[in-house]
């Protein structure tokens, strides 16, 4: 047994395993159908993952092709911190998108995809078309991926690729990227009120319900209850 795996296994917690699984949707037809979990909680599993260091890409795959959430989650995590060490970060980039399928699940994108392709893409504005093949995937996470990504623009100013992706995934029909687009819409807002209303502006009424209620979350009840009723 891979040697993280095992210190994982030793804090199994089954009845924290029993509510993961509901609150992931890992029943017949939802989208984490078939994920594994040990009810761990996040903490734990970074707490481990610091506990190992120096741990090669190879160890690091074998927890990315683990049924197991959290071995998974604890792969990602060991892939950033060796990520933030490494001079050269094109492998780890590399090794990130060729395991896209195997971060099959919201939070194993939300904590993962803005650390390593957001980071990495930052200052490579024309390598950032990759991203764009992403958003036409037929899998819904690869979608996420390059959605969240681009919240590392965002905290550094940079929103022309967040508003492209989301007018792409206007018509996308998953409820989890209506959350993720309308997320990070909101951030355009935190940061530039006016950039997020002029995208509001010529698009709220193509926008999924859940999408707009997300953008303008934020906004005072006035405000978010016109451009909910201008929706209807």
């Amino acid at each position: 047994m891979n040697r993280i795996r095992k210190e994982l296994y030793s804090k199994k917690n089954d009845e924290q395993a029993k509510l993961l699984s509901g609150f992931f949707k890992t029943g017949k037809g939802q989208y984490g159908e078939g994920d594994v979990f040990w009810g761990i909680k996040v903490p734990v599993q970074r707490s481990i993952s610091k506990s190992f260091k120096d741990v090669s890409l190879d160890e690091i795959q074998e927890l990315m092709d683990d049924k197991v959430h959290e071995c998974r989650m604890t792969g990602l995590f060991l892939l950033i911190e060796k990520y933030k060490k490494e001079e050269d970060k094109e492998p780890i980039f590399n090794f990130y998108l060729k395991n896209t399928k195997k971060i099959n699940n919201w939070d194993l994108v939300d904590l993962s995809s803005p650390n390593i392709i957001g980071d990495f893409l930052l200052d490579k504005k024309k390598e950032r078309k990759m991203l764009y093949s992403l958003v036409e995937s037929d899998n819904l996470w690869e979608r996420r991926i390059a959605i969240l990504s681009t919240f590392t623009f965002l905290r550094n100013g940079q929103y022309d690729d967040t508003l492209k992706m989301a007018k792409l995934l206007l018509k996308d029909k998953h409820d989890l990227i209506h959350k993720a687009v309308g997320w990070m819409l909101r951030e355009v807002g935190k940061r530039d009120k006016a950039v997020e209303l002029a995208f509001l502006d010529k698009h709220y009424q193509e926008m999924p319900r859940t999408m707009l209620r997300y953008a303008i979350e934020k906004f005072d009840e006035v405000e978010r209850k016109s451009y909910l009723r201008k929706s209807d």
